[in-house]
């Protein structure tokens, strides 16, 4: 058992939690939770630490995969160091980075695409990426300046569709616009235009893809333009915008509705 907070591995663990450039060099990222640690792929799972006593407490699946995998049993007070949640549920994963290429999210049969401008809220990400899984969507797709996609909030939001979800970074936005035309896939910038139309009065049915700006400032200008449409949803009230996770899934769940 590990008791020591000075513990190398406790200190590696803690790095991996809280720097992205860390968890980039090192290609691996940190996921709490039984539901994050019955999810990933047991190829994946690199190491494992399980809070003292907490064993008993899990169900015999959890216990047959830790058995498989290995483990290993920290005291409390190391587990509140590697923890990042108010109650954790008493057990840590870190995990191997999965890869993409835009390439791969884009060649897709008839790809129904989520593409993110600037987005830094982690709930925001995590809940997108679980929407797109369950709109079926081709993948996702991200500028460099969105928050880090293994940024543990963001892990914990997507509930396991981190696992199954297709994403990629680029650099401008706009890149990844020009490569889907170039594919025929017709993009729609979420976005108060002057040309935009209701978002569904578009048939999502081909190869489409939705671009969702940042929560307070919204898409740029010029990412706007690069578009081949703009949309907007109509809503009652006051209410001047929509969440960004919310716009994202109502727009790919359109598509999905559609399709269906």
């Amino acid at each position: 058992m590990i008791t020591s907070a000075s513990n190398g591995r406790v200190k590696y663990i803690q790095t991996l939690k809280s720097k992205a450039s860390f968890r980039k060099k090192e290609g691996k990222f940190i996921a709490e939770g039984i539901k994050m640690f019955e999810e990933a792929p047991k190829e994946d799972i690199l190491e494992v630490y399980v809070k003292e006593g907490a064993y008993e407490t899990f169900d015999k699946e959890i216990k047959k995969k830790l058995e498989r995998i290995g483990y290993e049993t920290v005291s409390e007070s190391v587990f509140k160091k590697v923890s990042d949640t108010v109650t954790p549920q008493g057990i840590v994963s870190v995990i191997k980075m999965r890869f993409f290429d835009v390439s791969e999210i884009i060649s897709a049969e008839n790809p129904l695409v989520a593409v993110l401008e600037n987005i830094q809220d982690p709930g925001n990400i995590g809940t997108i990426i679980r929407s797109a899984e369950g709109a079926g969507a081709s993948g996702i797709i991200m500028s460099r300046d969105c928050v880090d996609i293994y940024n543990p909030k963001v892990i914990r939001s997507t509930m396991g569709s981190i696992f199954r979800v297709k994403f990629a970074y680029v650099n401008e936005v706009t890149d990844a616009l020009f490569a889907m035309r170039e594919k025929g896939i017709a993009s729609y910038a979420c976005a108060l235009d002057k040309k935009a139309l209701e978002y569904d009065k578009y048939d999502y049915k081909k190869s489409s893809a939705f671009v969702i700006g940042n929560e307070g400032n919204g898409l740029k200008k010029s990412t706007i333009e690069a578009c081949d449409n703009s949309v907007f949803i109509p809503m009652c009230g006051e209410v001047e915008s929509l969440n960004a996770s919310v716009a994202a899934s109502i727009m790919m769940y359109e598509g999905f509705r559609q399709r269906r």
